[in-house]
């Protein structure tokens, strides 16, 4: 009966979750995450930096050996910065949820790489990966039960020793209500047996939107104050055996 109600929660907000985006389509402007945008390189520049200063700090520095997930790829950005890292395409695998964008991220990448479905209902294999990764997901995830089945199921792929390497926004955001910030404290509860260590980053959006109109140089100075920073990256540790 768990099971099935499991499923029945997974079915209804996935298309909760692909009705969100539709709506997401009609209200953002096409070019508003290009970039050419200053506040957007540099919030990328900005996490790619950290990303590699954690997998340094972590020791993994062989990346062409680390066989990496990610949950919810989109056209598949971040899997193709990975491959810039060095990690080796075979050890890459992407799972999106939107057919249009599980298509498009096909295109830019090698062939089999991003499979189109639900990650909560993807046949893994147990304790297969070194990193498990979600960049921006959770917050589109507005079911507390479906979150925790999600996490669940990610924390069953990750191998001893390895973690889940996750990245989104903390706060609400008032203007949109198809997202929710996920607080630290929250990633703790969907990972509790983890040790999670945590990097404030990323100067809020709307901030780094209009301070960038003026002068791209300014996105470091407001930036430089912590109480700005809307996102987090993360580690979450699993024990080594």
């Amino acid at each position: 009966m768990q099971e099935l109600r499991a499923k029945q929660t997974a079915l209804v907000e996935t298309d909760e979750v692909r009705a969100r985006y539709e709506r997401r389509k009609v209200a953002i402007e096409p070019d508003r995450y290009s970039l050419l945008n200053p506040n957007v390189w540099q919030s990328v520049q900005e996490r790619q930096r950290a990303m590699i200063r954690m997998f340094v700090c972590l020791g993994l520095t062989d990346l062409k050996k680390i066989r990496l997930l990610e949950v919810g790829c989109g056209t598949g950005d971040n899997l193709l910065e990975l491959l810039r890292f060095g990690f080796n395409p075979q050890n890459l695998t992407g799972i999106e949820l939107l057919k249009d964008r599980a298509e498009e991220a096909n295109r830019r990448l090698p062939p089999g790489l991003v499979t189109f479905g639900d990650a909560s209902s993807l046949s893994l294999l147990e304790v297969s990966q070194d990193i498990v990764f979600q960049s921006v997901v959770f917050s589109s995830l507005l079911n507390n039960d479906f979150q925790m089945d999600l996490a669940a199921k990610m924390w069953s792929w990750v191998k001893p020793g390895g973690g889940v390497l996750w990245y989104d926004f903390i706060y609400n955001n008032p203007s949109n209500r198809d997202v929710r910030g996920v607080p630290v404290r929250r990633v703790r509860e969907l990972f509790p047996l983890g040790k999670v260590t945590v990097n404030h980053l990323t100067l809020a959006p709307p901030i780094a939107r209009r301070v960038c109109r003026v002068h791209s140089g300014l996105y470091g100075l407001f930036n430089s104050l912590p109480f700005f920073r809307t996102h987090v990256l993360c580690w979450i540790q699993k024990a080594a055996g």
